[in-house]
């Protein structure tokens, strides 16, 4: 399986869809799968533009028509009823195949997203062409019950689409990063799964993106890894 990672620097815009457009249309034909990190078509610091810049499902097709050539992983703020919706998406063979609403929304210290978004309350997995799939988001994967829920699960890969600011600086490196290694591993050996992490770049009002995302097999060794704070496009053989 040829998974592609994108570790991208999305704007505060609508105008995120275009350069995703662009990048499935550039590697779709060398991958099987691309994923994209949490809210990549919108940004993440979107507080009240939120009510402008949310998405209806079908204002995404042309994600649906490209899944016709590649699977797309992808985050979003999704507009549900009178709700918003911190969601990842999965396109596969010519339609949305399942999305997963993330559960665990911060709110404290440099996260407000409880104040914005509405939780999801279930997490599941799903079958697709390469095998059985859960999707999580970022702080979800925080939490031991999601630990147990995904076990039951037994998924064969693990999609958890990422945006953590670089916080903890120390002479052993970036505390953050040394947390979610540990959760993640953790993770991976607990579910015997393949996970696949994807954290975005950049900077928004003073936070910064570390990125360093990468793919851990069944036995959770870290098999393939992209670099910190670089805009930056990979295909990886899994």
């Amino acid at each position: 399986m040829r998974v592609t990672l994108v570790q991208s620097s999305p704007r505060l815009s609508r105008s995120n869809l275009h350069d995703v457009i662009l990048t499935i249309n550039e590697f779709k034909d060398s991958s099987d799968l691309i994923v994209f990190p949490e809210l990549s078509l919108n940004g993440y610091l979107l507080q009240d533009k939120l009510y402008e810049d949310a998405w209806n499902i079908d204002e995404l097709n042309e994600l649906n028509t490209l899944s016709l050539h590649v699977d797309i992983a992808i985050g979003a703020a999704i507009r549900d009823g009178d709700n918003f919706r911190n969601t990842a998406l999965y396109f596969s063979e010519g339609k949305l195949l399942s999305k997963h609403n993330k559960v665990h929304l911060p709110n404290y210290g440099m996260f407000e997203e409880a104040r914005y978004f509405k939780a999801g309350n279930i997490f599941e997995s799903f079958l697709c062409k390469y095998g059985k799939v859960s999707m999580v988001v970022c702080e979800d994967l925080w939490h031991k019950s999601v630990h147990k829920d995904l076990m039951s699960e037994n998924p064969d890969y693990i999609l958890a689409l990422v945006a953590s600011p670089a916080r903890g600086f120390s002479d052993d490196g970036l505390d953050i990063e040394n947390k979610w290694i540990d959760i993640i591993k953790t993770v991976a050996k607990e579910c015997s799964s393949k996970l696949i992490f994807v954290n975005r770049v950049g900077f928004e009002d003073g936070l910064g993106f570390w990125g360093g995302s990468c793919i851990l097999d069944e036995n959770a060794n870290v098999i393939h890894k992209l670099p910190h704070y670089e805009t930056i496009t990979k295909t990886f053989k899994i």
